[in-house]
């Protein structure tokens, strides 16, 4: 009998197969456990979503109160009149999203866009007609899309009355009135009913997400909200037989009790995810509902978390060939999105108003810092995240520490310049993923600039840089991937705040101690600001890794500038160079002294190396090298303390074995300023 059961699930599935190939060519679309294209092959959605765009929210906005699309709409056209607001929305809508950004998101790896839209972008209820404006907005999005090679998925983000009584559906705040009242949902399925129609044959669209997040009121269970998808799909499929429905589960999409088995072709069930562990079994229940109904699965919105955890959640997603969609690609003042829109000081006064802080801007003011806030959501004003994005498509973020930029020594190393990579990787960090919900200790107390469990924040050294790293712990250490151009002795000139002296540092070198630990002296407070200078560092040429570890905190920490003190002449790097090169010293010009790099290469025998400095006339003032060296990079100083101001050269000439000159000669100049 389980056999005779096997054999006739088996023939049903085929038979839809051959129903959906036939019906749905080049359309996504759902094929057994997994999302195909039109060549049947398997596609893993990694998409983002265009969240603030289309349905703004208080928190993106940093707006106070109840944050909702309606409630955002009504404070601004209180303080700039209904005019104003309409060009605000025309300048808002037309900076958050365009062309160039989804080009850019393109770019950056994604291939799939999650849409949220409010029904009344397509709908004016007063005059129960469809906007034409709002089909043309979104026919734009598609054809920015198509030439991008990127599916969109359609979102409602905002139904009639509201799918939960939450902000972000634009409820009134007190019920979710799509379940009590059904003319909401009568007016639902006519719109999606319209959409599908509109869009019934574009392929660029991925397939309908028919309901984010739904929540139902005390006393309606998910029956009710499967007998509405059954009512909603069923009319869809009247006009468009071609896409994806996307059906996300009660309670936040996360709760698909009662919503199986399948109750219509070629669908989708996508969950959210949220604030939880990473591990595995948070995910079992969604698979086990794939295995047991042979349906995909789409995780369809996370984020808003550290990047361990992005890159966590991501990479058990798609060990179990689960596609998945972030939240969100722009927002103002963020470090959670790839791009973040700054706050201009007159935006940040009107938000202070609406907050209660100050008094009520004028009309003029208002407007001017209310169109510069959209003039600042364009691509070019906006400040980019490559950390979050690195924790979504390195494959190593996990396992490897890169550099997150060019850092040479000598110089300056930011604090906030440490490598790219997970905890324990890159950096380690008491706190550095938020697991436990919205009222557990922040994974991050400075919100600035990176988005991992490091507390970084801006910072008020005029002698230093920009941000700085905070809220430090004893155990806490940070990774540099630095490139040492001279082999040396150097002096580092650490910028450090303490309000007392209870805090310690300590530099190691590729996993070995360069120093001592040294104690942090007390500068008076976290934001005033002394040096610390650690003498005597011993540091070889190439590029190494540096860690900056806290063995007891009480500190902030700004930069780190190192000092050449002296240098020998000595191989200064294990990398053999492939020919011949007299480098141009650094720094040049100088006083009192500067260095000279040079190479022997690899591969060809060599007789003595002599390094010589001249003046003008040809008479030589210094002899720096005379030896026979093997292959290798070589640093030397020259001390021309004895020397007047002005120009001089020099030269590099090395013999052949036999003691002729002629393997290499090279001059360079160099200028000594008094």
């Amino acid at each position: 009998m389980q056999r005779f059961e096997k054999m006739k699930r088996l023939q049903t599935f085929l038979l839809i197969v051959v129903a959906v190939v036939q019906t749905n060519a080049g359309y996504l679309r759902a094929l057994g456990p997994n999302i195909v294209d039109s060549t049947n092959q398997p596609v893993l959605l990694r998409g983002v979503g265009l969240g603030g765009w289309l349905v703004p929210e208080g928190y993106m906005l940093h707006t106070p109160g109840y944050g909702s699309p309606s409630d955002i709409e009504a404070k601004v056209r209180d303080l700039i009149g209904s005019a104003n607001t309409t060009q605000f929305y025309q300048l808002y809508k037309a900076n958050y999203v365009n062309r160039n950004d989804i080009q850019l998101i393109a770019q950056w790896g994604y291939n799939s866009i999650r849409l949220p839209f409010h029904y009344k972008l397509l709908y004016d209820s007063s005059s129960a007609t469809f906007r034409a404006e709002g089909f043309a907005l979104l026919d734009s999005l598609l054809a920015w899309c198509e030439s991008a090679n990127m599916y969109v998925i359609l979102d409602m983000h905002c139904a009639p009355g509201g799918q939960n009584k939450d902000n972000i559906s634009d409820s009134d705040g007190i019920e979710a009135r799509l379940w009590t009242n059904p003319a909401n949902q009568t007016l639902t399925i006519k719109i999606w009913k319209e959409i599908a129609r509109h869009y019934a044959t574009r392929k660029i669209v991925g397939g309908y997400d028919l309901l984010n997040e739904p929540v139902l009121p005390s006393g309606y269970n998910n029956i009710v909200l499967r007998d509405f998808y059954k009512q909603l799909t069923d009319t869809i499929r009247t006009v468009d037989p071609n896409h994806i429905v996307f059906i996300e589960g009660n309670w936040y999409a996360t709760d698909f009790n009662q919503l199986t088995p399948p109750f219509v072709t070629n669908m989708v069930y996508s969950f959210h995810k949220y604030w939880n562990e990473t591990s595995a079994a948070t995910i079992q229940n969604y698979v086990t509902l794939r295995t047991q109904y042979f349906v995909p699965l789409w995780m369809g919105e996370s984020g808003e978390n550290s990047n361990p955890w992005f890159h966590e959640v991501k990479s058990v997603l798609e060990q179990y060939n689960i596609g998945w969609c972030w939240w969100t690609h722009k927002k103002i003042a963020t470090i959670t999105s790839p791009l973040s829109s700054p706050i201009a000081s007159d935006y940040q006064t009107v938000l202070n108003y609406w907050n209660g802080q100050a008094p009520r801007p004028t009309e003029a003011f208002a407007t001017n810092a209310l169109f510069q806030m959209t003039q600042n959501l364009a691509l070019a004003n906006c400040e980019p995240h490559p950390d979050v994005l690195k924790s979504l498509f390195d494959p190593a973020f996990g396992t490897e520490s890169k550099p997150f930029k060019t850092l040479s020594v000598p110089g300056i190393v930011r604090a906030v310049d440490y490598d790219l990579g997970t905890q324990g990787i890159a950096y380690s960090d008491a706190e550095y993923k938020n697991e436990g919900g919205l009222n557990v200790t922040p994974y991050n107390q400075g919100w600035q600039f990176r988005n991992d469990g490091v507390d970084i924040e801006r910072c008020q050294d005029a002698s230093g840089a920009q941000y700085n790293v905070g809220w430090t712990a004893a155990g806490e250490w940070l990774n540099y991937t630095v490139r040492i151009a001279t082999a040396g002795v150097y002096r580092v000139n650490v910028r450090v705040a303490a309000p007392d002296a209870s805090g310690q540092i300590r530099l190691y070198l590729d996993g070995s101690p360069v120093t001592n630990v040294i104690n942090v002296p007390q500068s008076g407070g976290w934001q005033s600001w002394r040096t610390l200078t650690i003498e005597g560092v011993n540091l070889p040429a190439g590029q190494h890794v540096l860690m900056v570890a806290i063995p007891t905190s009480g500190f902030n920490f700004n930069q780190m500038e190192f000092v050449l003190v002296s240098a020998d002449v000595k191989q200064i790097s294990k990398e053999l160079p492939p020919r011949f090169e007299l480098m141009q010293n650094f720094p040049n010009p100088f006083n009192p002294s500067t260095t000279i790099t040079f190479t022997i290469p690899v591969g060809t025998r060599h007789g003595v190396s002599v390094l010589k400095v001249f003046d003008l006339f040809g008479k030589e003032v210094a002899t720096l090298v005379n030896e026979e060296l093997t292959a290798g990079v070589y640093q030397t100083t020259f001390d021309a303390s004895n020397l007047a101001s002005g120009t001089y050269f020099y030269q590099l000439s090395v013999s052949t074995p036999s003691g002729k000159a002629g393997s290499f000669v090279q001059t360079r100049k160099l200028l000594v300023v008094r």
